[in-house]
This record gives structure tokens, sequence and C-alpha cells, in this order.
């Protein structure tokens, strides 16, 4: 499988790199063959260097460079954008020691140090990494911005990003978004996750519940928003992934080699196009049961769900398919709080707060109902146009909305409340 990224050549060059943004220009410090790559910390075939961004700061943190001597493409590899997620920083610090065959590879494993160790989906600001990349626009923190000059500087023909979620995607992000490759709407996207679904399949998992599915992103228009592997996609032209593993019931070496494999079929065409690349971790026994072909989803997709559940999304009103026509707009679940920065702040403990329902649309039709989750356990528990949420304990509180329309066509969207 060749694709058109292959013709993207590689501009890197650290000694020229011109990372002018504030937040990596200052933190440049390159450190040259420190890390080995799958036990060949002598491998003069490729070349190591490191730097830090934020530099300086609590959020400081370091990007790892793989140079090999032939030519290709840049790939970029980013995890720890949320703190829980605990496999895709631990996977992403092990791409980072890969020996490559051509081209660059980047890795960020840590993006987020801040929420990494309070072991938390967001910073102690409760600012969410993965919310602060709109779609044409300035990035909206400082990190944020860190992280997007230095992935527009790259250039990559591919950026992958790691995370987790605790439910399993079916379709429906609400319910999770574990053991997913989630990326944009184009026919050589789909491609590459098809065929690193059907390679993590045949080789890594032993249970058809876990097997992989893909999923497409959510429109520019619709939630979640803000995504770097959407203003990725959609800004730079970049075939992004974003990958989730299912964080409950397995344990962190399995999930960690999970990752690993989708990378590693991800970026072979721009990494490893002579040789079969190698990630270091031994196949599963062969899957028990060939899982049902996954129904590629609308464009819904991902968020994180996680508590993530880098997450949100949609459905299932009980309709099916052919009961509602193919020309039918989806309605649009959206919502908004009093106080106004509720989503961004960070709560106190007992503190309530109004969600209110009434900007979300129907563009075919009207809509019948509105339900709420406020339990923080993906069910749906209240109904109405507003609902009133009272932040009882400290941590992360998922809120859900699913609006249906008269033709039974339904949407959900989330947000997370954090308190201190």
């Amino acid at each position: 499988m060749q694709r058109d990224s292959l013709s993207r050549r590689s501009v890197l060059s650290l000694a020229g790199l011109s990372l002018a943004s504030a937040g990596v220009a200052t933190g440049a410090q390159l450190n040259r063959g420190s890390q080995s790559a799958q036990g060949a910390a002598d491998d003069a075939s490729v070349t190591r260097e490191s730097f830090q961004i934020m530099d300086g700061t609590e959020k400081e943190t370091t990007v790892y460079v793989t140079d090999a001597e032939a030519d290709g493409p840049t790939v970029f590899v980013i995890g720890g954008v949320h703190g829980n997620e605990t496999a895709g920083y631990v996977a992403a610090e092990e791409i980072a020691e890969w020996t490559i065959d051509a081209g660059t590879l980047v890795t960020l494993p840590r993006a987020d140090v801040v929420a990494i160790d309070r072991g938390t989906r967001v910073d102690d600001d409760g600012i969410d990494l993965n919310r602060q990349f709109p779609e044409g626009s300035e990035p909206q923190t400082d990190l944020a911005q860190a992280i997007w000059d230095l992935v527009v500087d790259l250039d990559p023909a591919v950026v992958v990003d790691l995370h987790e979620s605790r439910g399993i995607y079916a379709g429906n992000p609400v319910d999770g978004v574990g053991q997913a490759i989630f990326h944009a709407n184009r026919d050589e996207d789909r491609t590459a996750a098809d065929s690193a679904v059907e390679y993590a399949n045949d080789n890594y998992i032993d249970v058809s519940e876990r097997a992989f599915q893909t999923g497409y992103f959510s429109g520019p228009d619709s939630e979640p928003t803000g995504l770097l592997v959407h203003k990725a996609a959609r800004e730079l032209g970049s075939e992004a992934f974003l990958v989730e593993t299912l964080s409950t019931e397995n344990e962190l070496e399995k999930r960690v080699t999970w990752h690993s494999a989708v990378v590693e079929r991800l970026v072979e065409d721009e990494l490893f196009p002579e040789e079969e690349p190698n990630n270091g971790h031994e196949p599963e026994e062969p899957i028990e049961e060939e899982p049902d072909e996954p129904a590629e989803p609308p464009a819904d997709e991902d968020e994180d769900e996680d508590d993530d559940g880098d997450g949100d999304g949609e459905d299932e009103d009980g309709e099916t398919d052919d009961e509602i026509p193919d020309d039918h707009t989806e309605p649009v679940a959206e919502i908004r709080s009093d106080p106004s920065n509720a989503v961004e702040a960070t709560l106190e403990p007992e503190q309530t707060i109004t969600l209110d329902a009434t900007c979300s649309e129907a563009p075919d039709g009207e809509l019948v109902s509105y339900e709420w989750g406020i339990k923080n356990d993906g069910t749906f528990n209240e109904s109405g146009k507003t609902v009133d949420v009272t932040v009882s304990a400290s941590g992360d509180h998922r809120v859900l909305l699913r609006v249906t329309d008269d033709t039974g066509a339904s949407e959900t969207t989330e947000v997370t409340l954090t308190a201190a």
C-alpha cells in the first residue's frame, strides 16, 4: 500500500529547523545520540536528537527526533495529551526509540506533563489540551501554540495522536471510543486506517470483543472541536489519526503493544518503505473468531471519550437507517453553560451550574426530545431543554446531551465539568 504522502519529503534538519515560536525556540537544546532504538543503541543508520518546548516553565516537555539516512517524509507521533491515558504516552516513549529505514520520526510522548503528573485528563487550570486547536484560528493556550508551531514547522505527512477510553467504540462515541482509529473522510486516510485495523486484529488481538474498528472525524462544525488531528488534517493536509485503546480490563503492557502495532502499520510506507517494520512486541494468538465487519460510521467520530471519551457523540434512537431519508441532515447537539465559562473553569465542590441545550437545532425538522446524562456513567437520566448540575466531588464529571428530531435522527455531545 503506497500512499500519496510518500511524495512529501522530509525537510527537517534540526540544525536549521526554524522553531520560531516562543514556546519552542527558547527550548531548543539538542541532545545527540542519547536514545536507543529497539535495542540498537549504536545503530549508525539513524541520528537521534532531542529538544524541549515550553522550556523553563512547568509545562516543559521533550521532543525526540530520529532521522534516517534515506530520504523520506516526516511522521509526528504524540502522546500524553490527556494525563490519565497512560498507554498513549508510554507507547510514544517506546516509539521514540524505533530505528527507521527512511524519513524522519518526531515524537512528543508527554504533551501535557502537568496533567500527567496529576493523573487527570486536564491540567491544574481545568484545561483539556485536546480542545485547544480550533480550526481557522490560533491555538488557545501557550502549550497548544508551542505544539502547533512545532507541527507546522515539521509539515508532517502523517500525524498520530495516542489516547485511551474507558468504553468500547461501537459507532456511538457516548458509550466509548476504545479500540478505534479515527481519521479524516478521505480515501487515503480510510485505506491506511483499515490496513492498520486488519493488521492489529490479525496479529495482536486474541479476543473478538477487543477488535479494532475505524471511524470518521467529526465535521468542522460538530462536536468535538479543537482536536489537534482535525487541525493537522484540514489545515496542513496531513494524514492524521486519533488512536484509542481500551483502558479498562486490559493491562498496560497489552495496551502499549496495541498502540505500537497500530502506529507501525499506519506509518510503514513513510518510515519502513523497504523492509517489514518490527515494533518489538510479540504477536498474540490468532483472534478467537472473526468480528462482524464494522460499518463505517457517518462523520461522527472521536473525541476522546475517556474520561475523555475524548469523546462524544451520537446516536442511537432506536430507529433503523432506512426509516430516515438518505438526504436528511442530522440534528446538531450543542451545550451552553451558566455561568458561561463553567466548562473551561475549575469549579468548587457543591457548585451548581445550569446547562442549556436550546442552542441545538434540527436543520430538517424540529427537535422533539432533549436527554441528559449527569451521573458520569454514560446513561441518560434527565430530560428537558435545560438541566441543573451540582458538582459534588473533585475530579472530572462527564455530562451528556442527546437531542432527537421528529424523524428519529439524533446526535449526542458532551462536556466535562472539573471540580477542584
